[in-house]
């Protein structure tokens, strides 16, 4: 019963998702086709937003609900992200739906995202079985 608030809270993205049409495969399909700004400005606004807080939470030296301090750990560019971005929005357009609004569209009746969702499961167990065969 601990993590009910977890569930709620991933009820009310589904929802939040689902109203502000990020889930709709048309959406999806105008910004690959740019035809509207619709998705754009929502991934804009979630940029700033992150950008926003990342500021903030260096600046202030925040903290977590918990108390933790919140360690933000650089990243090294790793030549395996550009051709791994690529799959990835290439999956994106072909499905119609990133990862997390995957579940939101099951969630609304759309039961063949089910399909991407174990594909993207397959994917992820590939990628951990050959990952050390991979160049560089």
């Amino acid at each position: 019963m601990k993590y009910i608030k977890f569930f709620l809270i991933g009820i009310y993205f589904g929802i939040v998702l689902t109203k502000a049409e990020v889930i709709s495969w048309f959406r999806i399909q105008e910004m690959f086709h740019f035809n509207s700004i619709h998705m754009y400005g929502i991934i804009g606004s979630a940029i700033v937003v992150g950008a926003t807080s990342v500021f903030f939470i260096k600046k202030f030296n925040l903290k977590s609900f918990g108390g933790e301090n919140i360690r933000l750990i650089s990243k090294e560019y790793h030549k395996g992200l550009l051709p791994g971005g690529i799959i990835f929005g290439l999956g994106w357009a072909l499905t119609g739906a990133c990862p997390g609004p995957m579940f939101a569209l099951v969630g609304n009746g759309v039961q063949v995202m089910l399909v991407a969702i174990l594909s993207a499961i397959a994917g992820t167990f590939v990628y951990g079985v050959v990952k050390d065969k991979l160049p560089g």
